[in-house]
């Protein structure tokens, strides 16, 4: 399953390091009701990804740097996070 599962961290890591996301997209989009595929909760136990209040109190999803380490590990680049701003 690990073979399967990397990919989609990947996927998810990288979508999320283009620009934050607010946690309700996040979920929409990678929530999965399948118990092996853990793509959001395996993204954040290794530290890849952090919700973090926003303006307005919203929750946002942010990458960590840890999370730009393992796309840069990959080969995908990520956004550069002095760009992003909220």
């Amino acid at each position: 399953m690990a073979q399967t599962i990397e990919p989609l961290i990947a996927d998810l890591v990288e979508w999320v390091a283009k620009a934050p996301r607010a946690y309700g997209e996040v979920m929409d989009a990678w929530r999965t009701s399948c118990p092996r595929l853990t793509v959001w909760e395996d993204a954040v136990d290794r530290g890849y990804l952090v919700r973090e209040r926003g303006e307005g109190g919203s929750v946002l999803v942010r990458v960590t740097p840890q999370g730009r380490q393992f796309l840069a590990e990959r080969s995908r680049k990520p956004a550069d996070a002095a760009q992003v701003q909220i």
